[in-house]
């Protein structure tokens, strides 16, 4: 039986692999009650989703965590908050995974604020232990994955949502600051994973709604995609064979092409509530893998096991005959999905995903 690791490998070549690769996340409410129902708490065990291996970004042995509690005198923080490690305040926000965010630098009042902003210092980082992780997961044939997460969604959660925006039109040298030193971190992040021979490299940036961009085209490329391009051009020369995982929310059908020629593989979660997948699958896909496809606003909580079960068959049948798909649910799933919409759609994914006799 083909491991994970070749199944990835001949589904980004756009290869037919032995089958399709699946996986979800849950929130903490369901993913308890999805424990009691299969009497276990590997989920991922259980049902058989891809086999990954994360490479730990370990801060080193005697250094500090960056002090922020001047940014927070004489606050008054919401019960509950906690401080992250870029210094934001997160706030308990509705109901279960959400979080308020309040930025320590909403109240900047000139670029040095920005510029002296603390922000750690990644290049002396010792990283030297992860090819050896990478290849434990090798040889255990699962994927080895780096996490380099975001640049534009932690600018904004630095400097304040409404404030990042305005300084992106009013003040761009204010924006282009902290997105270039949160880009030169992502650069570090991506040449340490790189040189590790991770197989799966992991970032994005939520720049959509449901109805197109967040901001203009050229606004979007001279700020994040020049600075994204750098750091997946970075991976490439040091390991060609990396693929780059990108993630937005949103109608981001006027990008898709150029994030393809910036350097992206895969690109996630591909919402058909909002987008024209058959359009987007009959210009890119030979290009572009795609990851998720699988409504979390529509099938997975409203619809029956049946509809979910027709959903991935016809998902598989469209985009997954000749490699290029990796099936998930296009976001963390809620509280409200049904367990048995659950079990169908990982019945569904290997009934009609399975191609290895």
């Amino acid at each position: 039986m083909s491991t994970d690791l070749q199944v990835f490998a001949d589904t980004t070549a756009h290869r037919r692999p032995a089958r399709i690769l699946y996986y979800a996340g849950f929130t903490a409410d369901l993913e308890r009650r999805v424990q009691e129902h299969i009497g276990s708490a590997d989920i991922a065990e259980h049902y058989g989703f891809l086999q990954r291996v994360w490479l730990p970004l370990r801060r080193p042995e005697g250094l500090a965590p960056l002090d922020y509690r001047p940014y927070w005198e004489g606050e008054e923080l919401p019960p509950g908050t906690t401080i992250n490690s870029w210094g934001v305040a997160q706030a308990p926000s509705g109901l279960y995974h959400f979080w308020g965010y309040i930025s320590p630098l909403r109240h900047a009042r000139s670029l040095a604020d920005i510029e002296n902003y603390p922000l750690d210092d990644l290049t002396a980082w010792d990283t030297s232990y992860m090819p050896a992780i990478t290849a434990q997961s090798h040889a255990a044939g699962k994927i080895s994955i780096g996490s380099i997460g975001h640049m534009y969604e932690t600018a904004w959660q630095i400097r304040g949502y409404p404030e990042f925006l305005m300084d992106m039109i009013e003040r761009p040298a204010w924006a282009e600051c902290l997105l270039e030193r949160l880009a030169e971190q992502n650069l570090c992040k991506a040449v340490a994973y790189a040189k590790a021979g991770a197989d799966w490299i992991h970032c994005g940036d939520d720049v959509a709604n449901q109805r197109a961009m967040t901001f203009s085209i050229p606004m979007w490329r001279k700020m994040m995609l020049s600075r994204w391009a750098k750091v997946w051009a970075a991976v490439k020369d040091i390991h060609p064979g990396a693929r780059i995982w990108y993630h937005s929310d949103g109608n981001i059908s006027e990008i898709v092409g150029e994030l393809i020629e910036a350097g992206v593989d895969i690109l996630n979660p591909l919402q058909p509530e909002c987008l024209d997948l058959d359009a987007l699958h009959q210009r890119y896909g030979e290009r572009l893998t795609f990851d998720g496809t699988i409504g979390t606003q529509s099938t997975m909580p409203w619809g029956t096991p049946d509809e979910v079960r027709a959903r991935v068959k016809q998902v598989i049948a469209k985009y997954g005959q000749h490699g290029g798909l990796i099936i998930s649910p296009t976001h963390v799933l809620e509280p409200e999905v049904p367990i048995a919409n659950i079990d169908a759609l990982v019945q569904a994914c290997r009934e009609y995903g399975t191609f290895e006799q």
